[in-house]
Parts: structure tokens; sequence; C-alpha cells
């Protein structure tokens, strides 16, 4: 499991201009499974990730085609998760922790 932070390099007109194609993006990832939490960061300075039953290179692959990044507007720091306790509501998604 990884955290990924995202930091803005960028003024917020460049961010908001690229934000449809970064939705589509962030939405393929969810719809494949990889996401199951992202948001912004308050106050508004990046967004996080949250993914699951993926390798560290494999993730690293796929944050390099954020459109934010492609656009040179975000840097993404990956940290590593290792869960050791969960609420009962995370049991079905356990075994891609």
């Amino acid at each position: 499991m990884f955290m990924i932070t995202s930091t803005y390099r960028a003024p917020q007109p460049a961010i908001a201009a690229a934000l449809p194609a970064h939705r589509a993006w962030i939405d393929a990832l969810y719809a494949g499974g990889v996401f199951v939490l992202s948001g912004r960061l308050v106050p508004p300075s990046g967004g996080f990730m949250l993914a699951i039953g993926i390798g560290r290179a494999e993730l690293e692959a796929l944050l390099a085609t954020d459109p934010f990044r492609i656009a040179d507007l975000l840097d993404h720091t990956i940290t590593e998760l290792e869960p050791t306790r969960h609420a009962p509501e995370f049991e079905p998604f356990k075994e891609r922790f």
C-alpha cells in the first residue's frame, strides 16, 4: 500500500487548466482498482492518493503518466505503508494491502 502526496509546482490557473485531464487519469486508476482514496491537501498545496495492490515500480510508471506530471505542474512523493490494524470496513481490501 502506498500513499502518494502531490505538491504543486505551478500557480493555480495552470493547475485548473489541466485539472480535467488529471481527473480523467485518476478515474481510470479507480476503475482499474489501483486507487481507493484521493483528495486535496488543506491548504490547497497539492493532493494525495492511496494506492493498493500494486508494486512500487509499477506505481512509479503510472505516476509518470499523470497529466499534471507530464506538464511539470507537480512533484509526487511516494510513501510505502504497512498496515498492521484496520477497521472491519477495510476487511474486503485486506488482501490487497
